[in-house]
C-alpha cells in the first residue's frame, strides 16, 4: 500500500471508530465530536477506560498495535458494565465491531471507578503475560533481535552455533513491513508450520534514524533478496514473501554504495585497492591436494587445524580438497601425511554460469569479478545492453514493485526499454551492498545473488551470548566457553564478558536475598 492508501485506511478508519463509539463516549462524560478527531479521540479513550495516555503510542507501533487493540475493545466494553466471557468473546470474534451494538441497542452505563485488577488468577496470569508479550515484541523489533549463525560462511569468524544479538537500532530500526504477523516468530508459526504472516497490507517502507551508516567490512544482517522459500527450513517452488519475512542471512558488507569492487585471484579490490579487513577478519580459502597414505580423520583436521570442511576426493588417487585459513595452511602444509597443497583459484578464463547476473556476457567466477558499481541513491548510472543484467533486477523489482513487478525492463538490439521507453541511463532511489562470507568458497553470497537493497538491512551483529559447538563431547565440551558474552568487532582478538556478568548477577542475587530478609 502507499502512502495514500494507508492515509484513506486510516480515516476509514476513524470514521468507523466514531460511528461505533461516539454515544458511548457521552455517556462518559465527554462530547460527541471528541470521538471524531483523530489521535486525540484515543487519548479521550484512554481516559474513559481508567489507561495511561501512552498506551496511545502503542496502538501507532505496528505489530504491537494487533495485541494493543483487542485489549481496548475488551477494556471499553468492561468500562461500560460488560465483564462476561460471552462479551468478551463476542467484541473478540467481531473485531471490535461488537461495540456498534453496545453503542446503539443497549442502555449501558459508564462505570468510572471500576477495579482495573483482574478478577481471577486466570486473568491476572493472562494480563502479565500479554503485556510481556508486548514488551518483548517492542525490544525484539525495535532494539534487539536474537540470532544463530546456521552457516559455516563466515566460519572462522563467526561460528556454527553462535547464538548472537542482532542490534537494530545502530543502522535505524526498520518498522514491519507486513501490517498483520504473529509477533516474535519470522516467517513461520512453530510447531502449526504456517505462514505467520498476511501478504497484504504492507506498510510503506520506513527506517528509523540510527546513529552510524554500514561501514565497508561491517559485519551485517539482511533478509536475503532472492528469497522464494515458504520458510527458512526447506526449499519450495517460486513463492513471495514480503521483504521483511524473507530469510535472515549474516554475511559482511565488503562493498558499500558507490564503490567499485572487483574480485582478482580471490582477493577483493575497493576502488582500485585491495579490501583492508579487519584484526578479527579470518578469511579462508579452498586449496586442494593429495595425502601421502591415508586419507585424513576429519575430527583430528577439526581439532588440531582449525579446519572447516575437509572433502576427501579418492582414496586411491588420496586427492582431498579442505577450506583453511592462510594462518592454518601454513601450519597444515607441513603436516606430515601431507604430499602436495596449493589453494585453489578459478582461472579468468572459466565462467560460471551459476553466479550473478546469470545473464549476459560476463566470464566471470568466484574468484574472478566484476568490476562491478555498487548503485549508490541519487546516482546515474549509464544503461546498455552490454550492463543492463547487473541493474535489470534492480528496478525492476528492488526499485519497483516485488509483488507486482510494474517496471519493466526490456532490450531490443542494443536499446533498452524501460517501460516500454527507450533510456541510456537510470538513477537508483535507494542505496546498495554487496555481501560475502570470510569463508569464500563456501558461502552463498553476492556473487550468486547481487546487489543487496538498503531495505533489506535488518541489524548489525553485536555481541555473542552464547556458543554451542554440536560436534563436542558432552555438555562441558559442547559449550565454546572463550566465545561467551565476546563482542563480534572490535580489534585484536574476542574478550569474553562473562566473569563480570557472572559477578553482576551474584551481585544482584545477593541484594535481593537480604533485602527480603531484611523485609521480613
Amino acid at each position: 500500500m502507499t502512502i495514500t492508501q494507508w492515509l484513506l485506511f486510516f480515516l476509514v478508519v476513524q470514521i468507523i471508530h466514531f460511528l461505533g463509539t461516539w454515544r458511548l463516549y457521552v455517556k462518559a462524560g465527554r462530547k460527541a465530536w471528541e470521538a471524531a478527531v483523530p489521535v486525540y479521540n484515543a487519548v479521550v479513550l484512554m481516559k474513559i477506560i481508567n489507561r495511561p495516555w501512552w498506551w496511545v503510542i502503542l496502538l501507532f507501533i505496528p505489530i504491537v498495535n494487533l495485541i494493543m487493540f483487542p485489549v481496548v475493545w475488551v477494556e471499553t466494553i468492561r468500562s461500560f458494565g460488560r465483564n462476561s466471557s460471552m462479551d468478551t468473546f463476542l467484541v473478540l470474534i467481531t473485531f471490535g465491531l461488537y461495540i456498534f451494538y453496545i453503542n446503539y441497542f443497549t442502555d449501558a452505563t459508564y462505570i468510572a471507578d471500576r477495579s482495573l485488577k483482574p478478577g481471577t488468577a486466570v486473568g491476572e496470569w493472562v494480563s502479565s503475560i500479554l503485556f510481556a508479550i508486548i514488551a518483548a515484541t517492542l525490544v525484539h523489533t525495535y532494539l534487539i533481535q536474537p540470532f544463530t549463525i546456521p552457516t559455516s560462511s563466515l566460519e572462522k569468524t563467526l561460528l556454527v552455533g553462535d547464538f548472537l544479538f542482532v542490534s537494530k537500532f545502530h543502522y535505524g530500526a526498520r518498522t514491519p513491513l507486513t501490517a498483520v504477523a504473529f509477533p516474535m516468530v519470522h516467517d513461520t508459526i512453530p510447531v502449526l508450520n504456517v505462514k505467520s504472516y498476511l501478504e497484504k497490507p504492507q506498510i510503506p517502507y520506513f527506517r528509523l534514524p540510527g546513529f552510524q551508516e554500514i561501514e565497508r567490512t561491517d559485519i551485517v544482517v539482511f533478509n536475503w533478496p532472492v528469497d522464494t522459500m515458504m520458510n527458512m527450513y526447506y526449499t519450495d517452488k517460486h513463492y513471495y514473501k514480503p521483504i521483511d519475512k524473507k530469510t535472515n542471512y549474516v554475511k559482511r558488507a565488503v562493498g558499500i554504495p558507490g564503490d567499485s569492487l572487483e574480485i582478482i585471484n580471490g582477493k577483493i579490490h575497493i576502488n582500485s585497492q585491495p579490501l583492508q579487513l579487519p584484526d578479527r577478519a579470518k578469511l579462508q580459502y579452498s586449496y586442494q591436494g593429495t595425502t601421502k597414505g591415508q586419507p585424513f580423520h576429519p575430527y583430528n583436521l577439526y581439532e588440531r587445524y582449525d579446519v572447516t570442511d575437509y572433502v576427501p576426493y579418492h582414496a586411491e588417487s588420496r586427492t582431498f580438497r579442505i577450506n583453511l585459513t592462510e594462518e592454518a595452511f601454513e601450519r597444515f602444509k607441513n603436516h606430515p601425511n601431507v604430499e602436495t597443497i596449493a589453494r585453489v583459484v578459478d582461472s579468468s578464463s572459466v565462467a560460471d554460469t551459476q553466479l550473478f547476473p546469470q545473464k549476459g556476457d560476463h566470464h566471470w567466477n568466484n574468484d574472478n569479478m566484476g568490476p562491478i558499481f555498487i548503485p549508490k541513491k541519487g546516482v546515474t548510472t549509464p544503461l546498455n545492453s552490454k550492463n543492463i543484467e547487473l541493474y535489470k533486477r534492480i528496478i525492476e523489482v528492488y526499485e519497483g514493485s516485488e509483488m507486482d513487478f510494474d517496471n519493466k525492463v526490456s532490450v531490443n538490439g542494443t536499446q533498452v526499454l524501460l517501460n516500454g521507453q527507450a533510456t541510456d541511463s537510470y538513477t537508483f532511489q535507494q542505496d546498495y551492498y554487496w555481501m560475502m562470507g570470510d569463508n569464500r568458497h563456501n558461502s552463498l553470497d553476492s556473487r550468486y545473488f547481487g546487489f543487496v537493497p538498503e531495505n533489506h538491512i535488518v541489524g548489525k551483529p553485536v555481541f555473542i551470548w552464547m556458543s554451542w559447538d554440536a560436534n563436542g563431547d558432552g555438555f562441558i565440551n559442547k559449550v565454546r566457553w572463550d566465545r561467551l558474552f565476546t563482542t563480534v568487532g572490535g580489534p585484536g582478538d574476542p574478550v569474553s564478558y562473562l566473569p563480570y556478568f557472572l559477578i553482576v548477577v551474584i551481585i544482584l542475587v545477593a541484594f535481593n536475598f537480604f533485602k527480603k530478609r531484611r523485609e521480613s
